[in-house]
């Protein structure tokens, strides 16, 4: 393989009581997301040489943003439960959260944010080896009745991805207003019922 590849291990200490969890979703939360999605079909498309202008660099903008601000900003709000999107992609993810939790994740498909170029290159039928893997592991657990390019965004597999959030939506009004003084994307992309697996619709 012609690209290069590392793998880091990384060790610490946390609290016991700060410790974030992907199990500890409950009925009533609302789901956010704290970055656009679509970094696997921006670089699937410029291997292809079809990416789009300007989607590469805003892709990579995204990569390169970590979620440390982010966390900061979201410590306070207690949240039930935290996870990065990564390479399960949302959907992937979001199937964590549900089984583990044991509840229903029902996402809004059109609240669902894309990167530059994402969507396009989807409707071109660019998908990544990722795609395929993410809807054999998530897609048993998955009703959805998005349009294919919307349901490619969310299997779709993210390089350093941000954060996937639930939390009671009386905090809703408050948090936005937080990230939005901070200047930080959040985005509600959802809601957390009783019952489970996930929907996107």
């Amino acid at each position: 393989d012609d690209e290069p590849k590392y793998g880091l291990a990384v060790v610490g200490t946390v609290h016991p009581d700060g410790v974030w969890r992907k199990s500890d979703a409950r009925p009533g939360d609302g789901v956010y997301l704290t970055k656009a999605l679509g970094t696997g079909l921006v670089l699937q498309a410029a291997r292809e040489d079809r990416a789009p202008d300007g989607a590469l660099e805003a892709a990579t903008e995204a990569m390169v943003e970590l979620n440390r601000e982010a966390a900061e900003a979201l410590r306070p709000f207690e949240p039930h439960a935290v996870t990065d999107v990564t390479g399960f992609g949302l959907l992937g993810h979001a199937h964590e959260v549900a089984v583990r939790s044991e509840v229903r994740l029902e996402l809004d498909a059109g609240a669902v944010p894309a990167l530059p170029g994402a969507l396009e290159v989807a409707e071109q039928g660019i998908r990544t080896g990722g795609d395929r893997r993410n809807r054999e592991f998530a897609g048993p657990h998955v009703e959805s009745t998005a349009a294919p390019e919307l349901e490619a965004l969310a299997y779709d597999p993210q390089t350093a991805g941000g954060l996937l959030v639930t939390l009671p939506n009386d905090k809703r009004v408050v948090l936005e207003a937080t990230f939005a003084t901070a200047g930080l994307p959040l985005h509600h992309v959802g809601a957390v019922e009783e019952g489970a697996g996930v929907t996107l619709s």
